[in-house]
């Protein structure tokens, strides 16, 4: 499992995607190196460049683009066409995933999701996330709007647990689509770049007892200045029928609402998340997550990650630990 994936981060970091850039601009949205060439490659051979666009593309400092605008490609100059697969969430690989406290009987208001024995678990197991996304319509309004599909998938191995035959103790798959538009005003010395609204699934595929899962329609509003951005999402859960809900009190927990808070400085990036279940008394719950990372060598960087709360994952969604993470950055947020 490990090999895979290695290799399936290797491949996607050595694409072959067509790109349909809609001006020189979009490519310095394109992380990776090789695909970014690509890009001007195709632009340049395909359409003629303005003596503006030779001017500024061919000085030794390119000019700098906005963090949300890399992201989600806002600007019409930004456009790279649609269907090119690029990455989504922070993808990394933690050999070392530690937790203060042990999950080993899960449970929930609902009786066919709580576990009667204990598991046998290590401390320390491997963590590792994989986060792709793709434009599958662009401009659907005008000059504005465009549809992503996004599917982030998160797991956590028992890798020491040899007694147990190193089982994988908890994958998270989560698909989701989201409508996101370009918006343009000030707030408290932020730019609001971006609105969207997305539908969103999480769930584990397991059976009972630890089947766990949800759905949400969450509203994105991004905003940033130089190299600092802020992502605010809150959200409403579908409501299901009590039979079959897995984890009713889900929202007093894992919350309705999150803040990413992202700051480069000196080629580190550092994000802080919040969340919280915005009620009080006894169902005031939340979490939070700081991510650092930081460059090993010209081509790899390592990734420190430290989560306080409940919900790390959805098996622990109403379970409250410490968790520390370290291991090797692939795709950081921006």
């Amino acid at each position: 499992m490990l090999g895979c994936v290695l290799l399936c981060s290797s491949a996607f970091a050595e694409s072959t995607t067509v790109f349909n850039p809609s001006s020189a601009q979009a490519c310095l949205g394109v992380e990776n190196d090789a695909d970014r060439l690509r890009c001007y490659d195709e632009y340049f051979h395909v359409k003629k460049a303005t003596p503006k666009e030779d001017l500024l593309y061919s000085s030794e400092k390119p000019i700098a683009e906005s963090l949300l605008d890399s992201r989600w490609e806002l600007s019409e100059n930004s456009k790279l066409g649609t269907w090119n697969v690029r990455s989504y969430k922070p993808i990394y690989m933690f050999p070392a995933f530690w937790t203060s406290k042990k999950n080993e009987r899960p449970s929930s208001p609902n009786p066919q999701n709580t576990v009667t024995e204990d598991q046998n678990l290590d401390s320390t197991e491997f963590k590792f996330q994989l986060s792709l996304k793709t434009k599958a319509w662009e401009n659907i309004f005008g000059d504005n709007g465009d549809l992503w599909l996004g599917y982030t998938q998160s797991s956590r191995w028992q890798v020491l647990n040899s007694e147990e035959s190193r089982p994988f103790r908890e994958t998270n798959y989560e698909p989701e689509a989201s409508l996101v538009f370009r918006t343009n005003y000030n707030l408290l010395g932020l730019d609001g770049r971006m609105l969207g609204v997305t539908l969103n699934h999480q769930s584990n595929g397991r059976s009972d007892p630890f089947s766990r899962s949800w759905n949400r329609v969450m509203l994105n509003v991004g905003l940033e200045r130089d190299n600092f951005a802020i992502m605010l999402r809150p959200w409403y859960r579908i409501p299901e029928s009590d039979k079959n809900d897995n984890n009713p009190d889900i929202e007093n927990y894992i919350g309705r609402g999150d803040l990413t808070a992202f700051y480069r400085w000196n080629n580190q990036d550092f994000s802080l998340m919040l969340r919280h279940s915005l009620r009080s008394g006894d169902k005031s719950h939340g979490a939070v997550q700081f991510d650092w990372t930081f460059p090993i060598t010209q081509k790899l960087r390592g990734q420190f990650q430290y989560f306080n709360g409940y919900g790390e994952s959805l098996i622990d969604y109403n379970h409250r630990a410490n968790y520390v993470g370290l291991g090797i950055s692939l795709m950081d947020w921006f």
